[in-house]
């Protein structure tokens, strides 16, 4: 039987990149959809993206679990071999500064809209 919901839903392909913010809370966005599950939209990922999100967090305490197996919950994993036909690649130390240098740039977002929201506050004074 076929679900007409599931034909209707947009997919969103979760990078690397996004799930590595997620994991990090760098992504207020990003952590809405996935923790309060959009029932417009279907999360997928591949194993390779999930391997080097993790493979790149430098402080693996910092991981929070709960916020893990929810993301495992709600997103559809798929096989990097049988979806881009190659093997999965090793992580490479060139790979996890390009994914790390998005939390620079996130946390320096996120800084700027907290200055934002201050000088704001103290502008209505």
């Amino acid at each position: 039987m076929i679900d007409i919901n599931q034909q209707t839903k947009q997919r969103m392909y979760l990078t690397a990149e996004s799930i590595y913010r997620f994991l990090l809370e760098l992504d207020d966005k990003l952590d809405t959809l996935i923790l309060c599950k959009s029932s417009e939209v279907n999360l997928v990922t591949t194993d390779q993206s999930l391997y080097e999100a993790l493979g790149s967090i430098e402080d693996k305490s910092k991981i929070n679990f709960n916020k893990l197996v929810k993301f495992m919950e709600v997103t559809e994993l798929l096989p990097f071999l049988q979806t881009m036909k190659k093997p999965r690649q090793i992580l490479t130390d060139k790979r996890v500064a390009e994914i790390r240098a998005l939390k620079k740039e996130a946390s320096a977002a996120k800084d700027k809209s907290v200055e934002e929201a201050k000088d704001t506050q103290q502008d209505k004074k």
